[in-house]
C-alpha cells in the first residue's frame, strides 16, 4: 500500500534498523522503544490488522512468532524472558495499520 509506513520500509523508501529478515517477515528496531530492546516484526505481505488475517495467511502468522522466538534467542533474551504484543485496531492501541508484533525485552515485566 502506497501510504503505509511499514510498506515503505519494506520497499526501501524509509530506512530501518533491521535485526532480522527472511522470505516472509522483516524485524526492525522501534523508533520509540518502550523497553531497552524493542523490535517490530512485520509480515512482508500487507495485512492491515489481525482482523484482516485470512485463512491462507495462517502460516504467515506462524512465521511472525517463529521470528520472535529466533530474535529473542539470538539477542540472548530467550532464557530470561521477553514480551510479545500485538495491538488490533484503533481501540486496541494500533497506530500503524500493517499488522505487526512487538518484541520487547531487557527489563523485568510485571504481570
Amino acid at each position: 500500500m502506497s501510504d503505509c509506513l511499514f510498506c515503505k520500509i519494506l520497499a526501501g523508501e524509509i530506512p530501518a534498523d533491521v535485526v532480522y529478515e527472511n522470505e516472509h517477515v522483516l524485524a526492525f528496531k522501534d523508533i520509540h522503544p518502550k523497553t531497552p530492546f524493542h523490535v517490530l516484526i512485520i509480515p512482508k505481505k500487507h495485512i492491515a490488522t489481525l482482523n484482516d488475517l485470512a485463512p491462507e495467511d495462517t502460516a504467515l502468522a506462524g512465521e511472525i512468532f517463529q521470528a520472535a522466538k529466533a530474535i529473542a534467542d539470538e539477542q540472548g533474551f530467550a532464557d530470561d524472558g521477553y514480551r510479545v504484543q500485538m495491538n488490533c485496531g484503533e481501540g486496541g492501541g494500533q497506530i500503524i495499520f500493517h499488522m505487526h508484533l512487538h518484541l520487547m525485552a531487557g527489563k523485568k515485566f510485571s504481570p
